[in-house]
């Protein structure tokens, strides 16, 4: 099958690495047009798919991603619009439209799906919100969820709670990089070497992710796991709790989400 990318930045350029790196589509098969940056130029030059002058050549696109910044999406859209098969899927990662803004200039019949994904789809582990199209068949449906799927896990929601989703699951990973950064400075200031604090952290949180993700359990109880009376890290947890911790993660999801 044909893809298509309209858009090379930061997240279209992190979900074409994650399609490419596990033979969800072919190089070949991968076709790609940028903008006036010259990213889609420098990834083109690393992952080898085929770079389009033009919206032409996406009329043999079965599955078109739409990853341009949120000005622009549906001027985008209007140019490409003349090019689009009548089954062509359309999964748009844009913010700022609707399904429905898309099918106005689409055609009210096209086919549109809105994802919110984040940057970990580049290494296949990314989390996507999705908000399919009312008249999108079963059969087109599955099919841009399984490609959706093999770059990581996807949560199908109502179109309006996109954004919250983009939120959480966007945003979140430049908190916990912060975090992250946080939690190695404070290694270091213990005396650990910083190339070593860094991978320690990194892993223990992917190591408490698969954790959380595979035994179901509420993260209460895998906090309770941990903190044995009078420990060491009930202590811990007790300075979080002073500092206002749990305040300042729900206040970032909601200054972020309110932006």
């Amino acid at each position: 099958m044909n893809i298509g990318f309209i858009g090379a930045g930061q997240m279209g350029g992190a979900m074409i690495e994650g399609l490419l790196k596990v033979k969800t589509v072919s190089a070949k098969h991968l076709f790609v047009k940028g903008g006036s940056s010259g990213t889609a130029e420098k990834l083109q030059k690393k992952l080898k798919f085929q770079l389009l002058p033009d919206y032409e050549q996406f009329k043999n696109c079965k599955l078109i991603f739409i990853a341009t910044g949120a000005k622009i999406v549906l001027h985008v859209l209007k140019e490409l619009a003349p090019f689009l098969s009548k089954d062509t899927v359309l999964i748009s990662v844009a913010a700022g439209h609707t399904i429905a803004e898309a099918q106005a200039v689409l055609g009210n019949e096209s086919y549109v799906v809105h994802a919110i994904p984040n940057t970990p789809v580049s290494v296949n582990e990314g989390m996507i919100g999705a908000a399919y199209s009312d008249n999108l068949p079963k059969e087109e449906k599955e099919a841009a969820k399984k490609i959706l799927e093999s770059l990581g896990k996807v949560v199908e929601v109502p179109e309006d709670l996109l954004g919250t989703v983009g939120t959480v699951a966007g945003c979140s990973p430049a908190f916990v990089d912060v975090f992250m950064e946080a939690l190695g400075d404070a290694a270091v200031m213990e005396g650990l070497p910083r190339a070593l604090s860094y991978e320690i952290v990194a892993q223990m949180i992917f190591g408490t992710a698969r954790l959380a993700i595979e035994s179901r359990r509420h993260p209460a109880e895998l906090k309770d796991d941990v903190t044995s009376p009078g420990g060491t890290t009930i202590k811990g947890v007790a300075a979080l709790e002073k500092n206002g911790f749990r305040y300042a993660v729900i206040d970032a999801v909601r200054q972020a989400n309110n932006a």
